[in-house]
């Protein structure tokens, strides 16, 4: 069974996308203005670090049971709850901000809580989308969404500079609640149709349990999507290296101003390549967009690791940013197209756990190896600073860029060894569609 969808809901997926694109540029001055009260409070890289881990792992825990949930119940409503959820997070913080009773355990939870609703949000916002968007647009409409995400990049760290000197931070905070209103509002207006039973979702009816199962259940029966998402798995485990060791890396040689400036080309090259996805489409075959970009983010990576060269870093992180819109665009419609709408949700939860289960062990594992074992292995003297050393450098940050020339190897031989298995190469031949579109 298949499910039809008319190019004419088009539009509500617009509105939707703006609502949400509105909350992701909030989202972002949060994350910017909280990450700069905890370092110039505790003036501690660990604790900063420890955002990311608090905002990773109780996602990954929470996603399989949040998918079944997001399957049961009406996937608009879930939407308005977890942006409600995550206004009220933002707004407590504001509250105890201005009231000076703000302590860092405070951030640790309520991110914590942030990340439990992305992951009811996220697969309730993917399959409304499929069953919003005709299936010849489904990567375009990706590509929107990563545009959306490159802006926020770009624009959040400069606004909420501003803002901070401004408002302060409470009053950042206070914005980022208005967004989340504004995207709650469009998700008002508008309607999603209910997807369409189909014999994959009659036969995963159950306990919470046994629905919650369904999506790996769903996933391992089909070895070009495992195979996919161990792809995926792999190359995130690498990229988490990367995102969590660039600005030690950067500020261990440049100005903060210098990483900012870094990081705004990083944006625009994320930036470009969602704009390019979204006129594009993409290439015919989506599993070569996947593997053969992930083979230039993996060039990229090593790039960044070869010298403490600013404009050498820039034009690698333009290139490896420009590549994440396709990669994840690509692998989007894929799963869209090969998943049945009504069990969107459990699929697309388990699928992002294991695509994600791999960065919290990165994020663990990303201090301790650069500061115990890379750094001093290229520190002037160290014992690779008279072979390694003389091709990148010794000294502070030489390490990191040495741990960046070896992951970024490894996602360029993961690319290679998946695109020569050919359950992932012919996954879009041997699955069947499971959506297709009306004659309009």
């Amino acid at each position: 069974m298949t499910q039809h969808v008319s190019s004419q809901s088009m539009r509500t997926f617009f509105v939707i996308w703006i609502g949400q694109f509105v909350s992701l540029i909030g989202s972002g001055l949060t994350g910017f203005a909280l990450g700069v009260w905890i370092f110039l409070k505790t003036g501690s890289v660990t604790q900063f670090t420890l955002i990311a881990l608090s905002a990773a792992v109780p996602g990954v825990l929470a996603s399989p049971f949040a998918g079944a949930l997001v399957d049961r119940w009406d996937r608009r409503w879930v939407m308005i709850l977890s942006d409600c959820g995550a206004g009220i997070c933002t707004l407590a913080i504001a509250v105890l901000l201005y009231s000076q009773r703000l302590s860092v355990w405070h951030i640790y939870l309520t991110t914590g809580v942030t990340s439990v609703l992305s992951t009811f949000q996220w697969p309730a916002y993917v399959a409304a989308t499929t069953l919003l968007v005709p299936k010849r647009h489904l990567t375009r409409a990706s590509g929107m969404v990563q545009t959306g995400q490159a802006v926020s990049r770009i624009l959040s760290p400069i606004i909420a500079g501003i803002l901070i000197v401004v408002i302060d931070i409470w009053g950042v905070l206070v914005i980022d609640f208005a967004t989340f209103l504004f995207a709650m509002t469009t998700l008002l207006l508008t309607r999603i149709p209910s997807p369409v039973t189909t014999s994959e979702g009659a036969g995963a009816r159950g306990s919470l349990l046994h629905e919650a199962a369904f999506g790996w259940k769903y996933i391992r029966a089909r070895v070009g999507l495992l195979a996919l998402l161990l792809f995926f798995a792999g190359a995130n485990f690498s990229f988490a290296f990367f995102t969590v060791l660039f600005t030690p890396m950067i500020l261990s040689f440049a100005s903060p101003a210098i990483l900012g400036s870094v990081q705004s080309v990083g944006g625009v090259g994320m930036l470009v390549g969602g704009f390019a996805l979204s006129t594009w489409g993409g290439p015919r075959k989506r599993v070569y967009g996947v593997v053969g970009f992930g083979f230039v983010l993996g060039a990229a990576v090593i790039m960044s690791g070869l010298r403490p060269d600013p404009v050498l870093i820039a034009a690698a992180q333009f290139a490896g940013f420009f590549t994440l819109p396709l990669i994840n665009g690509c692998s989007q419609a894929i799963w869209q197209v090969k998943t049945p709408p009504d069990v969107q949700g459990r699929v697309f939860s388990v699928r992002a756990m294991i695509a994600w289960s791999t960065t919290p062990l990165s994020y663990l594992l990303a201090g301790p190896l650069a500061d115990q074992v890379f750094e001093p292995m290229m520190a002037p003297g160290g014992i690779l600073s008279a072979s390694v050393g003389q091709v990148i450098g010794t000294g502070p940050g030489r390490g990191i860029g040495l741990m960046f020339i070896i992951l970024g190897a490894v996602m360029v031989a993961v690319s290679s060894v998946s695109i020569l298995y050919s359950r992932l190469r012919h996954v879009e031949d041997e699955l069947p569609d499971m959506i297709e579109e009306e004659d309009v």
